[in-house]
């Protein structure tokens, strides 16, 4: 069994998810193609290296990822820090030689995505990109409904993605709220996420329309790194530079219509994510809060019929990788498990399985025509 040597930068939250998914990834799939080993962290936090020392005791710790790029024992590099390093990191791993798996929104706007992409094929390694919500079971057994015709002719994709995490007027003007570090606000945040969904299920989008909402105007400056959960108080306020708010309507190549709806300041909502879709012979339905449920409304009369609620079980995507038996959910973590296996196996098989580079270049030429559609007022062609 061959080595996969791995190296994380960034190490908050989402670096930690990934750093925890390479060392779950044999626990769950002892067939894998790689033993992963997490050699090296780079973070320029001194508390988060120091976290990543008392977790993993073997693994190394830069301050400058360049320095961790600098190492000749690598195959793969996770990428999970701010956006602003997204398309620099993101370009030097390809051109190294490394593999890479790297957080949505893959760079602060289309052109840096599209260059990953670009270094990604040129340099002929693999990728994946973070869009974990389309590995839930639920959702990989509702494309397999769609895709294989379940539905009839798909005619309306609604998809949602409320969140609160910014609802509170005194969170901390973090990276997400400035432009030059984040590119956009919930453009390419949530809606990331909410486009590959919409793809993933329905086929590509030909043509839409946007509207933004810039709710909570200014927030509190925080002291160093702070975090937009960090509470600011009644001192110094920064202006909040991009939006909170992003509805679109959507038209599919395939005639299909659709709306997109996402919120970073939706209080009461904290993470409504899913997504409902109507054929013309059935209709689907799914909500992240009850990630192990399906509700589905088919081989009915198409008047006066209803839905029922199924519980996964180990028939539906990957649920057998983690649980027996129908009705134990799967976690966020899991989702990134599954994410980490199928890079594995594409580093493997030199052949790309799962979301990619590519998937990323997508949903930010998605993101770019909202952002258009809403400074010209109009629709917007795909």
């Amino acid at each position: 069994m061959s080595p996969l040597r791995v190296a994380v930068v960034g190490y908050g939250w989402m670096g930690q998810v990934h750093a925890r998914a390479w060392s779950r990834l044999r626990q769950h799939y002892p067939d894998a193609p790689f033993r992963p080993e997490l050699v090296a962290v780079a973070d320029p936090s001194a508390q988060a290296r120091d976290l990543a020392l008392a977790t993993y005791a073997d693994v190394a710790t830069y301050e400058d990822w360049r320095e961790l790029l600098a190492r000749d024992d690598l195959d793969v590099v996770s990428m999970a820090g701010p956006n602003a390093l997204h398309h620099e990191v993101g370009v030097a791993v390809a051109e190294s030689g490394r593999h890479l798996w790297i957080e949505k929104p893959a760079g602060r706007r289309l052109a840096e995505t599209q260059a990953i992409a670009d270094a990604v094929e040129t340099a002929g390694v693999q990728s994946a990109a973070g869009f974990n919500y389309r590995n839930a079971p639920a959702v990989e057994w509702a494309r397999e409904l769609v895709r294989g015709g379940r539905l009839g002719q798909v005619q309306t994709v609604e998809v949602r993605f409320l969140a609160d995490y910014a609802a509170h007027p005194d969170g901390g003007l973090s990276w997400r709220f400035i432009d030059e570090h984040a590119g956009s606000g919930v453009l390419g945040d949530l809606v990331s996420h909410a486009a590959d969904l919409a793809c993933h299920l329905a086929g590509e989008v030909a043509e839409l329309v946007a509207d933004e909402g810039r709710f909570i105007t200014e927030r509190p400056l925080v002291a160093g790194a702070g975090s937009h959960f960090a509470r600011g108080g009644d001192g110094e306020r920064g202006r909040v530079e991009n939006e909170d708010y992003v509805g679109a309507l959507l038209r599919f190549a395939s005639g299909a219509r659709g709306t997109l709806a996402a919120s970073r300041t939706a209080v009461g909502e904290q993470c409504t994510y899913g997504f409902s879709v109507h054929g013309s012979a059935g209709a689907l339905e799914w909500d992240f809060r009850r990630m192990g449920e399906l509700r589905v409304c088919l081989d009915q009369d198409p008047q006066d019929a209803a839905y029922r609620t199924v519980y996964v079980d180990r028939n539906h995507g990957e649920t057998a990788a983690f649980q027996p038996a129908g009705g134990i959910a799967l976690g966020y973590d899991d989702l990134k498990v599954i994410e980490a296996h199928r890079l594995a196996r594409s580093i493997a098989a030199d052949q790309p399985e799962g979301a990619t580079i590519h998937d990323a270049v997508r949903a930010a030429r998605l993101a770019q025509a909202m952002a258009t559609s809403v400074s010209t007022r109009g629709w917007t062609p795909c």
